[in-house]
């Protein structure tokens, strides 16, 4: 009986350890420590490596007729008459719960504003997207904060800011409904429009 009664207390401990670790791991989604309410900081300046990487990916020929037979009209609800997409504005992509701007980000970013230059007077719309993962709330905060952080660099990379501005969708407009990690990915970015061409 008391080998019987010291497996248990053992199994108990054992139980106690596991569960005492996992909830200390824990992490709740809303208490990392980069709070979407806090202030987007000024970005840094773009690096020369930064420019050059964003040249060297796209041809440095291209020219405003090759950008135009790219361009389609779009519509979205919420967005009143059409806009225009291309898919040589490429997306950047976010970290979980991020809204700083990784080393690619800044690189998809360089190749962006290259193409916008070719088209200097144009409107863009940068929108902020996030995964399904915390509040509604919380996400269209920390979706703002990611397209005020892409804002805030295309303009350090020589778009005015009077042409940008920014809205945040949060978890609403997935590129991927599923709830994986890899989906997750993929909406944790930002994604640039055109509004208006003058």
């Amino acid at each position: 009986m008391s080998l019987v009664r010291g497996n248990r207390l053992w199994s108990t401990v054992v139980l106690c350890l596991v569960l005492t670790f996992v909830w200390g791991c824990a992490k709740p989604i809303q208490q990392s420590g980069v709070s979407p309410w806090a202030p987007v900081e000024t970005v840094e300046e773009p690096s020369e490596k930064d420019v050059k990487t964003g040249e060297e990916e796209m041809p440095s020929e291209i020219d405003v007729a090759e950008i135009d037979s790219t361009i389609t009209k779009k519509t979205y609800q919420g967005i009143e008459g059409e806009f225009l997409e291309t898919p040589l504005l490429k997306d950047c992509h976010f970290e979980f719960d991020r809204y700083d701007l990784s080393v690619e980000a800044r690189r998809v970013l360089a190749e962006n504003a290259r193409i916008l230059k070719k088209i200097p007077n144009s409107r863009i719309q940068v929108e902020g997207h996030c995964d399904e993962r915390g509040t509604k709330e919380y996400n269209l905060a920390l979706g703002e904060r990611r397209a005020t952080s892409v804002k805030n660099y295309m303009v350090s990379l020589g778009i005015s800011s009077n042409n940008i501005s920014t809205i945040s969708y949060g978890e609403e407009m997935p590129v991927d409904p599923g709830s994986t990690e890899d989906a997750w990915a993929k909406n944790r970015r930002s994604h640039i429009i055109i509004l208006s061409r003058k």
